[in-house]
């Protein structure tokens, strides 16, 4: 692989990281000096120094700006969930029965970017960097991998992201993981087909302008996709219809991507626009996760500027959970069928469960594959 065509991938994970991560075990250390302290203090009765006290360590232990990868683990995991209820008879009992497995592995594609080089581009395509003046670009782009490769080469493509290609090639393993009635395979490949599917109907993955680092709005990114349904989700309408057979998951994939292309200026500009609106006491605020304080977009910010989208992030969800579910459903389909009942009560074997605890782990520890951040 092209070292740039890692090092951009990577510089995604760092952007994001640098916003969502705080080493556990050094903020464990840091609150664990601050209580000790603050009790002396207590016990000394010397209230001066606690107020010293507070103000050096706050910005140690929070006052982070929130912010998350993809869709957030929240709406990852809400996605697959709901894509379950989507699916017919013949295939909803095998996905009921497993519902958290899927679920609470939608996030792995996101854990694996700590152990597998190459698995940042496989969550967007910066279909942009393509655009030739008032060229269509998704004319010009070729939508098969081998076409695409002849025009712009294969590191191009990695440098620049891999998601509807990249869901193609898991249709076709997911397709063979039922031919082969492959229980574990099913299951993982499933929950991290939901969670591509999810990225690519993200307007801010298909975008070198991915975090609003291009136009002074950095953080966007997590704002759209993260807060706004940490806090509104809840009153979205998950009754979405019924899943459908696919006649071409690429071109599927392709038109997510468009439809998720065409809503970037919309996403960038409306929250300029509310940007010049809100001074920055009415922009932001603080919040308490666990024992860190953390800046976030306001609840007042965060509103307005959903309602000023009209309600775009529970639509790119709804859209999001009837292409997973008529994706697991094609697969199913394209794979003759196979009876599923026969996985009632199955449990993952030890292998997987082995896999999946090595990348949680890697995942924990927060070492990403290659170089680190440090050398961006």
């Amino acid at each position: 692989m092209n070292p740039n065509t890692y090092q951009r991938g990577l510089k995604r994970v760092c952007d994001a990281e640098k916003q969502l991560r705080i080493d556990p075990l050094q903020k464990l250390q840091f609150v664990n000096i601050y209580w000790v302290v603050l009790l002396y203090i207590y016990i000394m009765r010397r209230p001066i120094l606690l107020f010293v006290l507070v103000l050096l360590l706050m910005p140690v232990i929070g006052f982070r700006m929130m912010g998350h990868s993809s869709w957030g683990f929240y709406a990852h995991k809400r996605i697959n969930r709901m894509a379950v209820f989507t699916l017919p008879p013949g295939v909803f009992g095998f996905y009921k029965d497993n519902i958290e497995f899927v679920t609470d592995h939608a996030v792995d594609p996101d854990k694996r970017r700590y152990a597998v080089t190459g698995e940042a581009q496989r969550h967007y395509i910066d279909i942009d960097h393509y655009k030739i003046e008032e060229e269509d670009v998704f004319v010009t782009v070729p939508k098969k991998w081998k076409d695409a490769i002849k025009k712009y080469t294969e590191d191009t493509l990695q440098a620049y992201g891999i998601v509807p290609w990249h869901i193609e090639v898991m249709m076709f393993r997911l397709t063979k993981a039922f031919q082969e009635e492959n229980y574990d395979q099913i299951l993982k490949l499933s929950a991290d087909l939901g969670h591509y599917v999810g990225d690519a109907h993200v307007p801010l993955h298909t975008t070198e302008n991915y975090n609003g680092q291009l136009t002074g709005q950095k953080g966007i990114h997590g704002f759209w996709e993260s807060r706004i349904p940490e806090l509104f989700a809840e009153e979205y309408d998950y009754f979405v219809g019924k899943a459908y057979y696919i006649e071409e998951p690429l071109e599927f994939a392709w038109q997510a991507v468009k439809e998720s292309h065409h809503a970037v200026d919309s996403v960038l500009n409306f929250e300029k626009i509310l940007s010049k609106q809100f001074p920055e006491d009415r922009k932001y605020s603080y919040e308490t996760r666990g024992n860190v304080t953390v800046k976030v977009y306001s609840q007042e910010f965060t509103k307005a500027y959903s309602d000023m989208m009209a309600g775009m992030v529970e639509r790119r969800m709804r859209k999001t959970i009837i292409a997973v579910g008529s994706l697991w459903y094609t697969a199913w389909v394209n794979a003759g069928k196979p009876d599923l009942n026969k996985h009632k009560n199955k449990q993952i074997s030890p292998e997987m469960q082995q896999e999946l605890q090595a990348e949680d782990k890697l995942h924990q520890e927060g070492k990403i594959k290659g170089r680190g951040c440090d050398h961006n």
